[in-house]
């Protein structure tokens, strides 16, 4: 496994494993790995020939008292998970390589970036289209793999890639869980005991969500207390969020649920924000 530090050193190893016409998949990480990054890997290798990982901290998705300082890193240990895992090459930029100092040049998908966790973290998803589209454009890869959990994330580089015309295809892979159902997340080392004990209450309430709609018809208001309502009892949540939307468009929704929606939460338990979702259908 090669580890590239700069972006001279990643091009020319996916110029070599590139070579015979190799596909090459891309997962895109802020590192401190988990069995959820390993599953994106296990998938890309699956689809793909050559598997390049990224790992960098990007500084400009986080706003300014949010936890960049603070974001867990081991690299060493991330570096023996993707070896057994047997990618072929590990990007790992500093800022400093990944962004010129007097740069100048934002992505943003507009109507996207705004809503949802857009709007409770301004500035988080032009960050993330902006280092993505880099991503994308240094390793240019064939497919790239993202994580349903972060769903608003997924739709605005689906958004991303077709309006920018990107020549590569987006895998969405579902949500991988803790054996209690709480979402795996690099941020669920920081939840202390208490709060780690009370935040499997997120996948419990879209549990309940997907197995009620089927047989109860309800509003979006309904649906929407009775998700509440399950989590406001987890000891220590603090309710950020409960949207649900346009499974497709993120649209939202009034009146009666008669097509696919998706429940999105963010729920902070301390310092913790967590966020976990669901598609639902009546």
């Amino acid at each position: 496994m090669q580890i590239c530090p700069t972006k001279t050193e990643i091009r020319a190893a996916t110029a070599k494993l590139r070579n015979g016409g190799a596909s090459i998949g891309l997962v895109p990480t802020m590192g401190f790995l988990h069995e959820g990054h390993l599953t994106l890997v296990r998938r890309a290798r699956a689809a793909c020939d050559r598997v390049v990982v990224s790992i960098f901290v990007n500084p400009t998705q986080f706003g300014p008292n949010e936890d960049l300082a603070t974001y867990p890193r081991d690299p060493e240990r991330d570096f023996a998970m993707l070896r057994a895992e047997g990618v072929d090459a590990v990007f790992t930029p500093d800022p400093s390589e990944m962004y010129h100092a007097d740069a100048q040049t934002i992505v943003e998908t507009t109507d996207l970036s705004g809503v949802l966790i857009g709007a409770l973290r301004p500035g988080h998803f032009r960050g993330v289209a902006t280092v993505v589209s880099k991503l994308f454009n240094i390793v240019q890869p064939d497919r790239a793999f993202f994580g349903e959990k972060d769903y608003q994330q997924l739709l605005v580089i689906r958004t991303m890639v077709r309006d920018l015309d990107v020549p590569l295809e987006i895998v969405g892979v579902p949500t991988v869980r803790e054996p209690d159902g709480l979402a795996m997340s690099s941020r669920n080392v920081r939840l202390t005991p208490e709060h780690r004990a009370a935040a499997p209450a997120l996948n419990a309430s879209l549990d309940w969500a997907e197995a009620t709609l089927p047989r109860t018809p309800m509003t979006v208001d309904e649906l929407a207390a009775g998700v509440t309502a399950r989590i406001a009892d987890a000891r220590g949540a603090e309710i950020q969020s409960v949207d649900i939307r346009d499974a497709e468009t993120l649209a939202p929704l009034a009146g009666a649920i008669t097509a696919p929606a998706v429940i999105l939460l963010a729920v902070r338990f301390g310092q913790v924000l967590l966020i976990d979702q669901r598609v639902v259908r009546p």
